[in-house]
């Protein structure tokens, strides 16, 4: 970016953020440094997202016009509502996509703010607009590739919606919401959904539609959740030991990850006799999980090792997942 406009920007929003303030401002090198660097985080994290929306939108473009529609094949959720409609009525689907997400990024507003429910809005209104005006080709008509190839292209461009902090379908955020009314976990909530969808099918359709249909939301989940989670599952480790000083060299050393050490007590004994500890906290890979508890374990074979499943990571030296909404 252009130093000149660059500064004008950022002395602009830095006027912005001092309302009622009618004289001019003088800012420090410090605080003009500083709004720089936000600003090019700002700048390179939207990029981002709108990078990752638009190739979502024309993966689940591609698996709708590409494989689902020319057979009738559904998904769950908003998407898979829309498709049914679309098979009973002939109602285009660019349409429905965007008349069924309406209650649901109203709804988005309201639970997750202004700024994801806008980019809901716009990814649905891509999707919808890509529909109308891409044309892409039939890929195949046998039943079992356009359940699992629909399914993983579906998939894909959810997830990678998700990446990019929106979602083209909006069943979770309804699930979010009787999750919280109800008192259920979203699963839950969502498998309920879609029982009611599969049976529609399967009463409107036929038999067999809803049964490939069932195919075809299991590929897209799965696939959904490998765009989202990625190959790799974190796992945080706690380690108790005596030799907390040697096993941090080693995590640092062999296995090459950072840890934290931390002051605790450990209380031991029917007297709950407490002796003080440094506690070391470590994250790896589900893959590094075997080698960092050999290598526990020639160190200190009685040492108390917790692990816990992680489901996002931000910064040091684990590469980061993306932010869910």
């Amino acid at each position: 970016m252009n130093p000149i406009w660059t500064q004008v920007i950022i002395q602009s929003t830095l006027r912005h953020k001092k309302r009622g303030d009618n004289q001019k401002q003088v800012y420090s090198a410090y605080v003009l440094a500083k709004a720089h660097r936000e600003l090019l985080i700002n700048l390179k994290r939207h990029l981002k997202d709108i990078l990752l929306i638009t190739v979502g939108i024309f993966s689940a473009a591609f698996g709708f016009k590409g494989f689902l529609l020319t057979n009738h094949f559904i998904d769950g959720g908003a998407t898979g509502i829309s498709l049914l409609i679309s098979a009973i009525t002939g109602t285009p689907l660019y349409i429905l996509i965007i008349c069924v997400n309406i209650p649901f990024v109203v709804l988005a507003y309201r639970l997750l703010g202004r700024i994801f429910a806008l980019k809901t809005g716009l990814a649905i209104g891509g999707l919808s607009l890509c529909l109308a005006t891409v044309v892409f080709p039939n890929v195949t008509n046998d039943n079992l590739l356009v359940a699992v190839f629909g399914g993983f292209f579906l998939g894909a461009g959810i997830g990678l919606a998700v990446r990019g902090g929106s979602v083209i379908d909006g069943t979770e955020v309804l699930a979010i919401y009787l999750s919280r009314k109800l008192g259920t976990t979203i699963g839950d909530v969502i498998i309920i959904i879609n029982v009611f969808i599969f049976s529609a099918a399967a009463y409107f359709l036929s038999i067999e539609a809803a049964m490939y249909s069932m195919i075809t939301y299991l590929s897209a989940s799965k696939t959904l959740d490998f765009i989202v989670e990625g190959i790799e599952e974190y796992i945080g480790v706690t380690i108790i030991s005596p030799q907390n000083e040697r096993i941090r060299q080693m995590i640092i050393e062999t296995i090459g990850r950072g840890v934290t050490v931390y002051h605790g007590k450990k209380g031991y004994g029917k007297k709950g006799e407490a002796k003080e500890t440094d506690i070391v906290f470590t994250v790896v890979t589900r893959l590094e999980l075997g080698k960092l508890n050999i290598e526990i374990e020639k160190i200190d074979p009685s040492a108390f090792v917790v692990m816990n499943s992680i489901k996002d990571t931000k910064g040091g030296m684990i590469k980061s997942r993306p932010l869910k909404h």
